[in-house]
């Protein structure tokens, strides 16, 4: 798991960034603001699409942490992916069985349609779980998870461009506070892994030291030189 010292800046960097990036994602969810641009559309079900849209963020974040420990005991990527769908499959059609009763609503109408449902299956969730399984094994959980309030971002400006909906000035606000958080986290994560080279390179020279003063003069020699 994630391990965080708020005693360097790095681990300073690291909270920050992430409440930064949190408030800037419930900027959007909660704050409209005035209109900054406007297209003829009468969908209104945007703060209610956002706050699901958060939720889902939380959850997803609660996930991709709980990923981590078990790639740990279960390294096995693309099985975890496959059982990660196939179990979701199943809560969908218990769920869809009870709140959609009419057969009619489950025959595929348009290739609209169907290219959503392939899309759905094939790249959000074959193809995203699987990359973000190995980022989560490769970086760790927080380094995945703080991209998440980018979904948020993307949604209010892909629905302004494709569903025509109002694009309002506390949507750019938000988006200025996710994109600093994420830049906060990222220079932590940079700075922490220069400070963990450090120390084991210091742990290096000291065990060159007790077994050959010498080597480690060498070392050190071509460090300074470096």
């Amino acid at each position: 798991l994630e391990q965080i010292n708020i005693a360097r800046k790095d681990g300073l960097a690291k909270v920050l960034g992430t409440i930064v990036s949190v408030g800037g994602a419930t900027v959007i969810t909660l704050y409209k603001g005035p209109i900054l641009l406007h297209q003829s559309n009468n969908m209104q079900n945007w703060t209610l699409g956002c706050i699901y849209l958060l939720g889902h963020c939380l959850s997803w974040a609660g996930w991709l942490v709980f990923q981590a420990p078990v790639l740990k005991k279960y390294p096995a990527k693309l099985t975890l992916t496959s059982f990660t769908c196939f179990f979701g499959l199943i809560q969908f059609l218990v769920i869809a069985a009870f709140v959609e009763t009419d057969f009619n609503n489950w025959k595929i109408q348009s290739m609209e349609e169907l290219f959503t449902i392939l899309y759905a299956g094939i790249v959000a969730s074959g193809i995203v779980f699987s990359l973000q399984t190995w980022c989560i094994h490769k970086v760790g959980p927080v380094f995945v998870a703080i991209f998440q309030p980018l979904q948020m971002l993307l949604v209010a400006i892909m629905a302004f461009v494709i569903l025509g909906d109002k694009l309002y000035s506390g949507c750019v606000f938000g988006a200025v506070l996710i994109v600093v958080g994420l830049y906060l986290v990222l220079w932590g994560k940079t700075e922490e892994k220069k400070i963990g080279n450090i120390a084991i390179d210091e742990d290096t020279l000291k065990q060159h030291l007790l077994i050959d003063p010498e080597i480690g003069d060498h070392i050190q020699d071509e460090r300074n030189k470096s």
